[in-house]
């Protein structure tokens, strides 16, 4: 038998470091259609951890789009973009998703992404490209999704650009740095929903910064494009921002119920980034079946349906704000489907996640690094197709799971 080598073991000796810290985490397979309903284990889980706000992603009519879509255009693309592989799916795709941001950004282009972790690191690396090699600062907030937080890290050590964290729930604090901050490109990156918070980045104010001291915004709305404003356009709506320094990226793989993301922004910045953004260019494009039924999801979206889905989603924030009160766990105030309730100890919400699991709950716990420290959690997300009564029957079963967690620690 062949002596276990040095990378090896370190990976294996990492692995048990991280199951002993309760920070270990396991894949597990659901064998039916994303819905509220899955099957793990060969058990029914009600699901209440998935993104699919909408209730989109097992929809007959994205299903039947979806098909229609492969017999159009096959299930690949072939190439890049730049090469062979931008279909007129595609172009039609990029087109609807500059109208929903046409009102707030002026001269609005649409760039379309495998994934949203694809459009972050293009936009982010491929704006700070802009400026002159150690002439720019980029400010990001501390509590940004991972992708984020790598094309920052990215972007700085490309160009050796100053990286500077802050508080988005202090943003006077933001102003006075800005003060003192004579590079000529200034970038702000921010969630526009924060995922594991559920909470609202200040972009008012944050628009307000970037207007007064000639720089840009890049605002995420991963969890917002589609459940946000009256026709579910996202943050940029329901604040009713209008900017052309604003850039704008959504993903379609969560109220939209399809897959990719996509950039938004000035006609300017989108050709810069078709020409420099590395990930764009030297990545296969998506297939064009995709893009196609993605047309039918955004019709969705601004529809009557759409809004009635909207509706529902708000009263069931509503419901839990209202009725679910616990003795000891920590639940925070959100107004989006991200309703997540601080346990503190990774072995705590792992006690949770496993009750909840024996009650035919699926709710994983989510802990560092994902979380800070000392603030692991179960992230409860709502979907349109959750009822009110299943709604109130998971408010029952963990009220009656935090009095047996309190009971088991005493």
């Amino acid at each position: 038998m062949t002596k276990s080598f040095n990378a090896l073991s370190m990976a294996e000796t990492q692995i048990a470091e991280l199951d002993l810290q309760l920070l270990k985490r396991k894949l597990r397979t659901n064998h039916l259609a994303c819905d509220t309903t899955s099957s793990v284990d060969n058990r029914e889980l009600k699901a209440f951890c998935s993104n699919d706000y909408l209730g989109l992603a097992n929809h007959t009519a994205l299903i039947e789009a979806l098909t229609e879509g492969v017999k159009r255009y096959g299930v690949g693309s072939g190439a890049s973009h730049l090469i062979s592989g931008h279909s007129i799916a595609h172009e039609l795709l990029e087109k609807k998703l500059a109208s929903f941001q046409s009102r707030h950004i002026p001269q609005a282009r649409a760039l379309f992404f495998s994934t949203g972790y694809l459009a972050n690191l293009t936009a982010i690396t491929g704006l700070v490209r802009l400026a002159p090699t150690g002439q720019a600062s980029i400010y990001s907030a501390e509590l940004n999704h991972a992708s984020l937080i790598d094309g920052v890290r990215l972007a700085g050590a490309q160009n050796k650009a100053s990286v500077t964290l802050f508080d988005h729930t202090q943003p006077d604090t933001l102003r006075e740095l800005f003060k003192s901050d004579q590079k000529p490109f200034k970038l702000i990156v921010t969630d526009g929903v924060f995922s594991m918070d559920g909470d609202l980045a200040p972009v008012k104010v944050l628009l307000q910064i970037v207007e007064e001291f000639d720089a840009l915004l890049l605002v995420d709305d991963a969890h917002g494009f589609g459940v946000l404003g009256k026709q579910g356009h996202g943050i940029l709506e329901q604040e009713n921002l209008v900017s052309e320094r604003i850039v704008y990226i959504g993903t379609l793989g969560k109220a939209a119920g399809v897959s990719g993301a996509f950039i938004c922004a000035h006609d300017s910045f989108i050709e810069w980034l078709i020409q420099k953004g590395r990930p764009y260019i030297y990545s296969t494009a998506s297939p064009p079946a995709i893009a196609h039924a993605l047309l039918t999801s955004l019709e969705m979206i601004e529809s009557e349906e759409g809004q009635q889905r909207r509706t529902h989603l708000n009263q069931l924030i509503k419901v839990w704000q209202k009725e679910m009160i616990f003795s000891s766990w920590q639940k925070c105030f959100s107004s989006t489907p991200i309703q997540p309730v601080i346990l503190g100890s990774n072995a705590n919400a792992l006690l949770a996640a496993k009750l909840l699991d024996h009650a035919g709950y699926w709710i994983p716990a989510i802990r560092p690094p994902t979380v800070p420290n000392g603030s692991a959690r179960l992230r409860i997300t709502f979907s349109a197709n959750h009822s009110l009564d299943d709604l109130r029957q998971l408010i029952l079963q963990l009220k009656q799971i935090e009095q047996e967690t309190i009971a088991q620690a005493s």
